[in-house]
């Protein structure tokens, strides 16, 4: 009886929503595209700002804006405002056949053409034959409605081949458009390119930002990956107090989720110092409810002994662990780790002195989802759990991107075996040498 009346309460919850969205549409179809255009900015925000569950609304309104601007007649662009809502609507993850359909029926000369070739060849992918022109004609929207998208779009487009250009952009971006979904998108790439560029001092600075303001966000677990990277390639003495400042804005599971990071990333980089500290950090954030991250941070420690002075005790810790408690990629580390180990410890022969053996290591066969290659379950920092969430902000392929990631090799773990297997031919090329004396 009880599981009746909850099917039926469900059903009247989703007949009541989809009656809304059909109320709704009929209320939007009176409404000029720009006016429509400031409810789909509003949601893009909103998603950003926490409100995952606004999404649903913003496929809605993606798919009004674009109905309404094929529907339109030619005179509606004769408002610049509606011009301008056609130029953001295929910025914010719209259809961009929509907009290549508007410069073709536009007999009046409302649409700009060299925006109009600039965004055809950055939404098929082909940003960098549009750099040149674009930054001829960007700076006569410096003030414009569309300036900010322009912005972060050339920002985008110049990333590989000229970041400190990109980073200006970025910047001018983020700072005429605060606390939406642009200056969210601004800033998490500037993290990395301020990381990738050697410049800790503004990376730090970006990071403190995104920290303050959007860590609600659904993309906040690739600002977590990013602030990782930052971290570890800069860890100092000097470093500590703006990492501890940028996680004083984090609660104990976020915090203990980058700790674990930065722990994985140093033990497999052989950075014994931090790897230790940061699980050190990680396991005393941990509530005792959950083995998992005590796991995990046990693993990490153990990482930085192999191979080193304590590798027996090394492997005996992390061989202790409950498979249970790792996910498929840890499971597949701490076998690398093992084979290292006992490949370190294997007594010398013929063979091993004039070839390398084959890897023992199993390929990881599961891939996991973005954020969770830590292995600590639900990371606080994950995506929401369907693909409700648009890009929120110009379209550059990142959702495509990240999902070719979650199938690619883990490249951390190439790099341990990288360096195991280093060591393991030096230990070689030494015994080689004693034996030809």
């Amino acid at each position: 009886m009880l599981k009746a009346i909850r099917t039926l309460l469900l059903c009247a919850s989703a007949i009541g929503a989809f009656s809304g969205l059909a109320a709704h549409a009929g209320e939007l179809e009176d409404l000029p595209p720009y006016k429509m255009l400031r409810s789909l900015q509003h949601i893009q925000d909103s998603i950003v700002l926490g409100d995952h569950s606004a999404a649903e609304m913003q496929r809605f309104m993606l798919a009004a804006i674009d109905k309404s601007l094929r529907d339109a007649d030619p005179s509606v662009f004769d408002d610049p405002r509606n011009v301008d809502a056609a130029f953001i609507y295929a910025m914010s993850g719209g259809n961009p056949a929509t907009l290549s359909y508007l410069a073709n029926h536009d007999l009046e000369g409302n649409f700009d053409s060299r925006i109009i070739d600039a965004l055809n060849h950055y939404l098929a992918g082909k940003g960098g034959l549009m750099v040149a022109n674009l930054e001829k004609a960007i700076s006569e929207y410096r003030n414009s409605r569309i300036g900010p998208y322009l912005y972060l779009v050339l920002g985008n487009a110049t990333a590989m081949q000229n970041p400190a250009d990109s980073l200006k952009y970025y910047d001018w971006a983020r700072l005429t458009s605060p606390g939406t979904n642009i200056e969210e998108a601004a800033l998490r790439r500037s993290i990395a390119l301020a990381t990738r560029g050697n410049l800790p001092a503004k990376g730090f600075a970006y990071s403190l930002s995104y920290a303050r303001r959007f860590l609600a966000s659904p993309y906040a677990s690739q600002f977590a990956d990013v602030f990782v990277e930052l971290a570890v390639a800069n860890y100092s003495a000097e470093t500590e107090a703006k990492i501890q400042e940028i996680l004083g804005f984090m609660d104990k599971p976020r915090q203990r989720e980058v700790y674990l990071r930065i722990a994985r990333r140093a033990a497999i980089g052989g950075m014994q110092e931090l790897a230790t500290l940061a699980s050190g950090r990680a396991e005393a954030l941990s509530d005792g409810t959950d083995a998992g991250p005590k796991a995990l941070a046990s693993l990490y420690s153990g990482l930085v002994g192999i191979p080193s002075k304590g590798i027996l005790e090394a492997v005996k810790d992390i061989s202790a662990i409950p498979e249970a408690e790792l996910s498929p990629r840890d499971e597949a580390l701490r076998q690398a780790a093992t084979v290292v180990a006992e490949e370190v410890l294997r007594a010398p022969d013929s063979e091993s002195l004039t070839q390398a053996t084959v890897s023992k290591v199993v390929p990881e066969k599961t891939t996991e989802k973005n954020g969770a290659e830590t292995g600590s379950g639900d990371s606080p920092f994950a995506v929401p759990a369907s693909d409700a969430v648009a890009y929120a902000g110009p379209s550059d392929g990142e959702q495509q991107v990240a999902s070719s990631e979650n199938s690619a090799p883990d490249p951390v773990l190439d790099a341990f075996l990288t360096n195991g297997r280093s060591k393991l031919d030096e230990i070689d090329s030494l015994l080689k040498g004693d034996e030809d004396k």
